[in-house]
């Protein structure tokens, strides 16, 4: 007889001071199923700590509606503004913290090899990652650029986990190789 593989549901997160994207999916053996996906966003014109507070309050809000078993976070790359890549930084430790308050184990993933693990290679255009989403998930359309890029780096995660792709927790792309 053969045995049903466990779900684990991941949540993909975005980090952005203005829009965070969410993503979420369940992840059984090497099947993938769409759950949800969207954006926390923040009021551009509030002080940095209550944009903050509105990041942090909206991770506990998506953590309490999916109750995920995992989390990925896309880790910041360094910004030619440096005043937008702190701001960014601010931001992706605010949904660290929200994550990790709620328990849940995170993992953290470069731009790279989310893009690696979704499309094939690691410079792929916003564009081909939102078809590749769609494809491996089976949507209807188009996921908004936040909401693919959240939804992107919980399929990295997934197949990291299961074995289906080259990339781990804590490992880099270096010179197209694993390091």
């Amino acid at each position: 007889m053969k045995s049903v593989p466990e779900t684990t549901r991941i949540l993909g997160i975005d980090p952005g001071l203005r829009s965070t994207g969410f993503g979420v999916i369940d992840a059984a053996g090497g099947r993938l199923s769409y759950v949800a996906s969207g954006c926390i966003r923040s009021d551009a014109s509030g002080s940095l700590p209550q944009r903050i507070g509105t990041l942090l309050e909206g991770i506990g809000e998506v953590v309490a509606t999916y109750q995920p078993h995992q989390a990925a976070v896309e880790i910041v790359f360094v910004n030619v503004n440096p005043q937008s890549t702190l701001l960014l930084g601010q931001a992706r430790g605010a949904a660290i913290a929200g994550l990790v308050a709620a328990s849940l184990p995170v993992a953290e993933y470069t731009a790279l090899q989310v893009k690696q693990a979704v499309v094939g290679h690691g410079k792929a255009a916003k564009e081909q990652v939102q078809h590749m989403v769609t494809r491996l998930l089976g949507l209807p359309g188009l996921p908004g650029s936040d909401a693919a890029d959240a939804l992107a780096c919980a399929i990295a995660h997934a197949h990291a986990s299961h074995g289906l792709g080259a990339l781990t927790p804590g490992r880099r792309v270096r010179r197209g190789r694993v390091v």
